[in-house]
């Protein structure tokens, strides 16, 4: 579908009325067009063999898992609309360190979300040095975040793809620049996160951040969104490095941590994945070596 964006920043142009129709007319023709497309069709076999989907005989688990996580996030995104109107619309799947399965994480959540009756859900490969996700759908080589603002794109929905998943698309990182650490920190970046949310206001705007103790660009992420989700990692990540990532999240943004577990050392039957609260000092403990 396609929506009318809102422009951030600038005055509005009065136009005649004969080419606001036409205008009109143009927008719904684009609409009927793309509504004929499938969109990008998931091989759901290769993302499996990358990682990034449950083993088969565990989809059921996690499932369940993630219904457990995504409650409390839409809860939040609900009441934060009065605050923070559009912005609630937009969240962060971080980590500490590399390798805490924060990418695993921002795909099934926003898998799940999909599933949803009340909201639909746009998942931003943010991590743009390495491009996990976008690597992982074909994507690297199409034009995505970075590009968008690399041009002061206000139509962001040129660059963000549909999938046969219902309720479900994928902005890719884009084609790699230089200093995009300036970028994702620049108002450009702020006007395309305003019309991510502009765009449809039932969307919620997943972003797979680089991990915050590694990466200044995860810094400049957060700070545009209302929630941030940290995952750990159990019996790998260090409960020094749990504690400085949350210390550097801005107040009453930690929605929760996600607790990635060991399927080695949770047995072979648990995936291992479990949900801490705003506060969640013991999950810090738990991640002792």
């Amino acid at each position: 579908m396609v929506s009318t964006l809102h422009p951030v920043g600038g005055a509005a142009v009065a136009q005649p009325e004969a080419v606001q129709v036409k205008q009109l007319a143009e927008l719904g023709e684009a609409a009927e067009r793309e509504a004929a497309v499938p969109g990008l069709i998931i091989d759901v076999e290769a993302l499996r063999a990358g990682g990034l989907l449950p083993e088969v005989g565990q989809e059921r688990r996690l499932a369940d898992q993630y219904r457990r996580i995504k409650r409390p996030i839409l809860n939040r995104v609900r009441e934060l609309k009065g605050k923070f109107g559009h912005r609630a619309q937009l969240l962060m799947v971080a980590s500490a360190l590399p390798g805490d399965g924060k990418t695993f994480t921002s795909l099934n959540l926003a898998l799940s979300i999909a599933r949803e009756r009340d909201f639909s859900v746009l998942l931003v490969d943010a991590d743009v040095s390495k491009r996990h996700l976008s690597r992982a759908f074909g994507l690297q080589d199409r034009p995505g975040l970075l590009d968008a603002i690399v041009q002061q794109s206000s139509y962001i929905e040129a660059f963000a793809m549909a999938t046969d998943v219902p309720n479900f698309g994928i902005l890719p990182a884009g084609r790699p620049r230089d200093a995009a650490t300036e970028l994702l920190s620049s108002a450009t970046m702020s006007a395309v996160a305003a019309n991510l949310c502009f765009a449809d206001s039932q969307r919620v705007v997943v972003f797979d951040s680089p991990p915050l103790l590694v990466s200044s660009e995860a810094r400049a992420i957060a700070s545009l969104v209302t929630q941030v989700i940290l995952v750990v990692r159990a019996g790998v990540t260090p409960q020094a490095a749990v504690r400085e990532a949350k210390s550097g999240i801005e107040e009453g943004k930690l929605t929760g941590i996600v607790f990635n577990g060991n399927q080695k050392a949770m047995g072979a039957d648990y995936y291992g994945y479990g949900y801490y609260g705003a506060d969640p000092q013991g999950a810090g403990e738990k991640t002792q070596r």
